[in-house]
């Protein structure tokens, strides 16, 4: 674990650095509460599944997708697409290899598959790029050729790209649109310009137009005044989008932790840089869960068996989050489990950075920063 721990002490002292130039110019923001009430559950053996290693050796896994036959696909942030047969044997030769600016938290990161796929054979995927202007965050589309893919074009480009805080998550939604999370490259108050993409949750065609239903005219915005969302996913049965994001790291005196999962409404504020946590304020989205205390941050989720699965970094934890609803119709939070935990910083498997449900109704959890990154498959015993 000492390269990983080497890593997460860097990354922290340039996000320190990053942040605190940054928040010079801020005012404090308002400070809401905590929403859920339920302690966390420690939980480093899960005897109620069975885990497993699917394949193993690859390079800061970031996101995986499915294809028709079973078989996956898997990107690396330095920049390559990786096929896994359904055995999860990996294949040593790239489905693909595209030009990234692989720097801190940059590069190759999220994958979608085109909803008609293979019918219309595409694979999207969001990458950190170098331009003659400086660096930029796109999504690109490339066209399936079999054992290999291309890019065929750009279908989002220009959104703001740093070292840190890329957003990177990418999903078709049920609406068949393509949703992509943005993060404000620790230049907060463009989390609250409605004229830049940097620190939204952005939607678009698979062509990549604004679709005419979007909140704002002529613009891919979907929800705004985020910090850097890394995880989207639908609720199975009434379709709402939730997503994660990370919150403060050093910002208005060095405040740290406050991660959280939203629920996403349409043309939404989720608040940064203005609010942090719950505040009760009707023009911003509270969030639903608030790890105030023990810090996650979150990464790729997933609805597994009707709960949601919260990939996290620092605190090495698949995290279970079980969902009801309150008197109000709104959702609270009923018990939280972190998997795989044996405190609020180390666990068995290391930090994970994505949760994916498979074709065989497990659940597949890619793990990070280890030397040997893994996917793990994870079944119902």
């Amino acid at each position: 674990m000492l390269r990983r721990d080497f890593l997460n002490a860097s990354l922290a002292s340039l996000a320190l650095i990053g942040a605190m130039r940054a928040a010079t110019a801020l005012a404090d923001p308002i400070i809401g509460k905590q929403p859920q009430t339920v302690p966390e559950r420690f939980r480093p053996d899960v005897a109620e599944v069975d885990t497993r290693v699917w394949t193993r050796g690859l390079e800061t896994p970031w996101s995986l997708v499915f294809l028709p036959d079973k078989s996956a696909l898997v990107s690396e942030r330095p920049g390559r697409i990786r096929a896994i047969a359904p055995d999860g044997a990996l294949r040593q030769q790239p489905y693909a290899t595209l030009p990234v600016r692989a720097r801190g938290e940059g590069g190759l990161m999220g994958l979608a598959l085109h909803p008609a796929f293979p019918q219309q054979p595409f694979l999207y995927a969001m990458l950190t790029a170098g331009t003659d202007r400086g660096t930029v965050n796109r999504v690109v589309r490339l066209r399936h050729g079999g054992a290999t893919g291309a890019i065929d074009r750009v279908i989002v480009d220009g959104i703001p790209a740093a070292t840190y805080h890329n957003g990177g998550r990418i999903a078709f939604g049920p609406d068949g649109m393509l949703y992509v999370t943005t993060g404000e490259t620790y230049r907060a108050e463009i989390a609250q310009d409605l004229g830049s993409l940097g620190g939204k949750i952005l939607r678009v065609t698979p062509d990549g137009a604004a679709p005419a239903d979007n909140p704002f005219p002529d613009s891919p915005v979907w929800s705004y005044g985020h910090r850097n969302p890394q995880g989207l996913a639908w609720h199975p049965e009434t379709k709402e989008l939730f997503a994660s994001e990370h919150g403060p790291s050093g910002e208005f005196g060095g405040r740290r932790k406050d991660d959280e999962i939203n629920v996403i409404r349409k043309g939404g504020n989720c608040g940064w840089p203005r609010v942090i946590g719950a505040a009760g304020l009707k023009e911003y989205i509270d969030p639903i869960l608030l790890w105030r205390e023990t810090g996650a941050p979150p990464s790729g989720i997933a609805f597994w068996n009707g709960d949601l699965f919260v990939a996290t970094q620092r605190s090495d934890a698949l995290i279970k989050v079980v969902l009801a609803r309150g008197a109000a119709g709104d959702w609270r939070v009923a018990a939280i489990e972190r998997w795989y935990s044996e405190s609020p910083d180390r666990g068995r498997h290391g930090a994970f950075r994505d949760a994916v449900v498979g074709p065989d109704s497990a659940l597949y959890a890619l793990t990070n920063f280890s030397g040997d990154d893994k996917i793990l498959r994870i079944s119902r015993r």
